[in-house]
């Protein structure tokens, strides 16, 4: 048996099958261990993972076609990924590190964007919330594969005023209103029964009283001080233009890609 199993390299194993049914790898090396039965197709799986690829050709992203301002450049790719009716366009990856310096990324959905940076929603209990009170800085990633593109955007985090989370959560569906103010949302809970009975206490209380705005969930504004446009290119020669705010201005650069 190969104790060193990570040392061989998964696109150049081969599973052969004994005639007593027995599965070996078959290595290179001429160094066969056998395998079990249950294990194979992880490893059929490993070797099909690491033939996904795909050449990107769409578009062309070079000095001459990106806007001088990264806000406006955005706001072209913006209204060009709506035009291409990509489901969920406005989803994008959040990170965020606590003081332990370990990072931490979901799904998150963009809910407005300005001059001033990128806005979402959450509970400021969460665990995102509670990283970046501790460390007030997080990034943004949008990616939109059936335009080949890729945003990251970098930058400080603050809360958005109390009035524009009132007024987003009161334009909210009801239902989504009430599942805000029911979900201790990233602490541990002992079964999901717990979150259907406060449903339905606050489902009781709406029908008695107007819902108002939980004071532990609002809204999120990222300001940038780095924004990157990605835009995939023929063997992984992509486009890369990267805005860097420098003492009041951005200044546009090129990164290899």
């Amino acid at each position: 048996m190969i104790q060193d199993r990570h040392r061989i390299r998964y696109e150049f194993i081969d599973v052969v099958e004994a005639p007593d049914q027995r599965r070996f790898f078959n290595c290179p090396n001429s160094l066969n261990f056998e395998i079990r039965k249950q294990d194979i197709q992880k490893i059929r799986q490993m070797k099909n993972i690491a033939e996904i690829r795909k050449e990107y050709s769409r578009e062309v992203l070079d000095e001459s076609h990106a806007h001088e301002d990264p806000f406006r450049q955005f706001d072209q790719w913006w209204h060009e990924a709506l035009a291409s009716e990509i489901d969920e366009v406005n989803a994008m990856t959040l990170a965020t590190t606590g003081t332990n310096g370990k990072p931490s990324a979901r799904i998150v959905l963009l809910k407005g964007y300005s001059d001033e940076g990128f806005v979402f929603f959450t509970n400021y209990q969460s665990r995102k919330g509670e990283q970046m009170t501790a460390n007030p800085y997080a990034s943004l990633v949008f990616f939109w594969k059936e335009l080949e593109r890729q945003v990251r955007i970098e930058g400080r985090v603050e809360k958005v005023s109390a009035s524009d989370s009132d007024a987003y959560f009161l334009s909210r569906p009801v239902e989504s209103q009430i599942g805000a103010g029911s979900s201790p949302q990233s602490r541990v809970i002992p079964s999901r029964e717990i979150i259907e009975e406060n449903v339905k206490n606050m489902t009781a209380r709406f029908s008695a009283e107007e819902l108002v705005r939980p004071p532990h969930w609002g809204g999120y504004l990222v300001k940038p001080d780095t924004m990157e446009f990605w835009q995939g290119r023929p063997s992984r020669l992509h486009d890369r233009i990267q805005y860097v705010w420098e003492s009041g201005i951005w200044r546009r650069q090129r990164l290899a890609p």
